[in-house]
């Protein structure tokens, strides 16, 4: 009898993502000093520490780590004119970057901070966000801005580039859904979120749109474990989050008109942080789901 009580206080605690009482849910406060990253502050993402890692943290072409307290420092910076966008953790820890000048995509070891082309494809137009499925295949965005248009693209872990899309417009945030079987990829200046099905060679098949805002612009977007898309408004200075149906949850005001991108991670997983162009800094809000990449990788 003990065995199961313990058991079903256990699954209580799981269902409940261990909620604490009176805690504030979806309030955003600054984790980082005003100006402490440039206008091109992008990113980000968690390492197993807690860490956070965002590009261009004082000065372009590096990337930042901040420290759940807020404390940052340049982590690495890249070489020659790369300068990074989006980035991912793989289960190995290694990081992953979109650098949108170089039409790159970087490997970073973590130990040692040495940076490695893993993909370079001349017929991107600046890979932009990165999103990665449950066996490591990556996918990256693509847009053209002055042409209103975008790419998809396909990044096997041996560095392959695939072209997924060509014909859509301005891809930028992109995510796979907690189980693998979903690409969202959506598009700035047409407000459109699409939804693909993830087919078993990596691919992609069935575009169908998820949902359509009558106004400002999106960027970067992530899902929880229970599937829901957080997508930060550009513009309008909120993270909406989209059920897998594509119904609108809620709106988080952010503290600046323009979130760049987010990610999950704390010590549990619930802790949303937010790239802010407006004031140059990371805001951080709690939540009650954690992260898909927390769940997927952090664990």
């Amino acid at each position: 009898m003990k065995k199961l009580i313990a058991l079903a206080a256990a699954l209580l605690t799981v269902g409940c993502h261990s909620l604490v009482p009176d805690e504030k849910l979806y309030l955003a406060t600054p984790l980082t000093a005003t100006n402490s990253f440039t206008t091109g502050i992008e990113g980000p993402a968690c390492d197993r520490a807690g860490n956070i890692f965002a590009v261009n943290f004082a000065q372009q072409q590096t990337i930042g780590r901040t420290t759940p307290a807020g404390q940052s420092e340049v982590f690495v910076t890249l070489p020659n004119d790369s300068v990074g966008n989006g980035i991912r953790f793989d289960r190995a820890g290694r990081m992953y970057v979109a650098d949108y000048v170089g039409h790159n995509v970087l490997r970073i070891d973590p130990g040692t901070r040495a940076v490695e082309v893993l993909a370079h494809e001349p017929m991107m137009n600046q890979p932009n966000d990165l999103a990665i499925a449950p066996n490591g295949t990556l996918y990256a965005s693509d847009p053209n801005w002055g042409a209103k248009t975008g790419q998809l693209w396909r990044i096997d872990p041996d560095g392959t580039t695939t072209r997924l899309a060509a014909d859509m417009g301005t891809t930028n945030g992109v995510e796979v859904s907690p189980d693998g079987k979903r690409l969202y990829v959506n598009e700035s200046v047409q407000r459109n979120v699409w939804v693909f099905d993830i087919q078993p060679d990596g691919g992609v098949a069935n575009k169908r749109l998820l949902r359509q805002f009558p106004d400002h612009g999106f960027d970067g977007m992530r899902c929880d474990a229970d599937g829901n898309l957080y997508i930060t408004r550009y513009g309008k200075g909120t993270v909406a989050v989209l059920s897998p149906e594509g119904e609108v949850l809620r709106e988080i005001n952010v503290l600046g008109a323009r979130p760049s991108n987010l990610c999950f991670g704390g010590p549990d997983g619930r802790t949303v942080y937010v790239t802010e162009v407006e004031h140059r800094r990371l805001v951080q809000f709690r939540v009650e789901t954690p992260g898909a990449a927390w769940t997927r990788w952090e664990r």
